[in-house]
């Protein structure tokens, strides 16, 4: 039952020699790498006026602009950079790949958890903003947002598990129509503005006293724009640069030549990117809307572009909902190869490293959507509550990556390096910058929670690694390491002579060990007597021990005579055969108390002791088994 779900959810297994046909060409490697980057366009020119029209009102629209022009040139500086990175690194691994080779085990630990906390935090970003556009056309939907994010992350999460090959040509379609949507809003917005003479929109008063009402007392000066607001505004703005690293992560998941398709992915993205904010910015700077948390901007701007609810504006909603919910694929993609290669360098679970039959990194999918549904559930889905949180490891996962290559040009000395070590110092220098004002600008609006939680992880990362170091040392074999010579002591667990019990017992016998006892717990005289009785008259030679237990107890006593014996051969390995059956229906199993279960949970943490499940297959009333 379970194998068929999967098989109709997932998709047949591939073998592993089918990795190439699972590749992807540069217009799907746009849909599944980008459309997180892409996706920002849908909120970073409203989350800057969300910080700035609480305190100037439309005043802030003066700083828009400028704001704008800072982000895309920051996002140029960072693209030129991951280009070299996609060049230099072709294996993958991004900003940890480069940190570890570069600046050593501690940085590449810092930008491995900054990572994996930009991937969870893409997702829940994503998925809730996503969500915000249909609840903006249908307010209806409000009150249910939450559980309409949880519906997407498993949606999400089923289609990743089926491939990246199969995600992307789902989500493709999608993607585009975004991409062309917003070009037709742009454009024929711009268009309307400076040659169709369309005029501001009417200003909304009440909206507007509305969210003044909400000024926060640290960041205004007599309603005037402190630097710390401007500050709190560019880093809000600079959400918009979220998922540049992707595409340099996933370098493996492209056709060859790998690095050459992603390079030029990447600059597609960054084109689409920047003229799309740019845009955006531009028309929101002449359109003057009033900025509310219970519609979109984009939403917005588009009813009144279009002059109301047309085709094109359902469109452009439907679209942004679309490509905000497969901007998570973005982390769906990478996380999980992410997550591989630092659990293959021994600092997350082995678990993570393994793909599935689907040749895709199942437990990390996994993993990435229930954290990311948990985030969706402590935050109510609200997409401003969760923005603080998302930069900061976007950011420190930047600087670490160009500072890296800053070390990786001086060593290489490649041709052109030193052009290229300044564009990476440059870059390193900006996004450090970026950095602190991020952390500083909205620190107490929550930009703390990965400050401290990024530390947090890098701890767990080396607290596993210590783990699995300890357990290699262990299993340690020096040259002249010679085994032991062990006697077998076997003991055999039995609730009565019955078929299932001789059967454990013939068993033990074709092991030949140095001793065979069997043993059974007794509540009683009566059950002593009985069970000597029934041992007699099947005539069966084998050492029976009875194990009295007055409360009742069947692990205690077992666990006791096993020590018994540990102490009179302490030099032979012990064996605890436990008789079981297996059952027709996995309903049945239900109606016993599983007692050869619990005896096997406790026996496992016992040393020099192997347990062994001898099972009994219950046959069915027609004789078939």
């Amino acid at each position: 039952m379970y194998s068929m779900a999967k098989r109709l959810l997932v998709g047949p297994p591939l073998a592993t020699a089918e990795e190439h046909h699972t590749r992807l060409g540069r217009p799907t490697a746009l849909a599944v790498f980008a459309s997180d980057a892409v996706s920002s366009t849908a909120y970073a020119t409203e989350e800057i006026l969300l910080v700035l029209m609480p305190v100037a009102g439309l005043a802030a629209l003066d700083f828009l602009v400028p704001i704008s022009i800072v982000v895309a040139v920051l996002l140029t500086i960072v693209v030129f950079s991951y280009r070299q990175t996609i060049y230099a690194y072709p294996s993958g691994g991004g900003s940890y790949v480069v940190s570890r080779e570069n600046l050593g085990v501690n940085a590449s630990l810092i930008a491995g958890a900054s990572l994996l906390v930009d991937y969870i935090l893409t997702v829940a970003v994503s998925v809730s903003a996503g969500i915000a556009a249909i609840t903006s056309a249908f307010p209806v939907l409000r009150d249910q947002r939450v559980w309409l994010c949880l519906i997407a992350i498993g949606v999400m999460m089923l289609v990743n598990l089926r491939g990246a090959k199969e995600s992307g040509r789902l989500f493709a379609p999608p993607v585009y129509t975004y991409i062309v949507s917003l070009i037709i809003l742009v454009g024929y917005g711009l268009y309307r503005v400076f040659l169709g003479g369309l005029e501001p929109m009417p200003l909304d008063e009440e909206l507007l006293r509305e969210i003044a009402s909400n000024v926060d007392d640290g960041v205004a000066i007599f309603g005037a724009v402190s630097m710390l607001l401007v500050m709190r505004a560019f880093s809000s703005g600079a959400v918009a640069l979220t998922g540049v690293e992707a595409i340099s992560n996933g370098v493996p998941a492209f056709k060859k030549p790998e690095s050459r398709n992603a390079a030029t992915t990447l600059v597609a993205m960054a084109v689409i990117l920047g003229g799309a904010f740019m845009g955006l910015s531009v028309l929101a700077s002449h359109l003057e809307p009033v900025v509310s948390e219970e519609e979109t901007l984009l939403s917005t701007m588009a009813r009144y572009v279009y002059g109301g609810e047309t085709p094109l504006y359902f469109v452009l909603q439907f679209a942004t909902f679309a490509i905000l919910i497969l901007a998570a694929n973005t982390a769906f993609a990478d996380f999980p190869r992410v997550s591989s290669i630092i659990a293959g360098d021994g600092f997350m679970p082995r678990q993570l490293a393994n793909r599935g039959d689907r040749l895709v990194f199942s437990n990390g999918i996994a993993v990435l959507a229930v954290v990311a549904g948990l985030l969706i559930v402590v935050f109510g889905g609200e997409t401003s509550a969760l923005i603080p949180l998302y930069a900061v490891g976007v950011f420190t996962g930047f600087t670490l990556s160009q500072a890296g290559m800053v070390r990786h040009h001086s060593a290489v000395r490649e041709q052109g390096w030193r052009r290229s070590q300044v564009v990476n110092a440059v870059g390193a220098a900006s996004t450090a910058v970026v950095l602190a004002v991020v952390v500083v600008s909205k620190f107490t609006k929550g930009a703390w929670i990965p400050a401290a939680l990024i530390p947090l992880i890098v701890v767990g990362f080396k607290v596993i690694h210590r783990h699995y170091v300890r357990v290699a040392r262990a299993l340690e074999t020096p040259a002249d390491y010679q085994r032991p010579h062990r006697r077998h002591t076997v003991v055999v667990l039995v609730g009565g002579v019955n078929r299932s019990a001789l059967e454990a017992l013939a068993y033990a016998e074709s092991l030949r060990p140095d001793r065979l006892i069997a043993a059974t717990v007794v509540t009683s005289d009566e059950e002593h007597e009985r069970a000597l009785d029934d041992w007699e008259r099947h005539g069966l030679t084998t050492e029976l021990r009875l194990l009295h237990s007055p409360y009742r107890d069947l692990t205690s006593p077992v666990l006791s005579f096993i020590d018994e014996i540990d102490e009179e051969w302490p030099d032979d390995v012990i064996t605890v055969i436990v008789p079981e059956f297996v059952l027709e229906h996995w309903w049945e199993a239900a109606l016993h108390n599983q007692s050869a279960l619990m005896l096997k949970a406790r026996l496992r943490s016992r040393p020099n002791t192997v347990i062994t499940a001898v099972p009994f297959h219950v046959s069915r009333p027609d004789g078939k088994t």
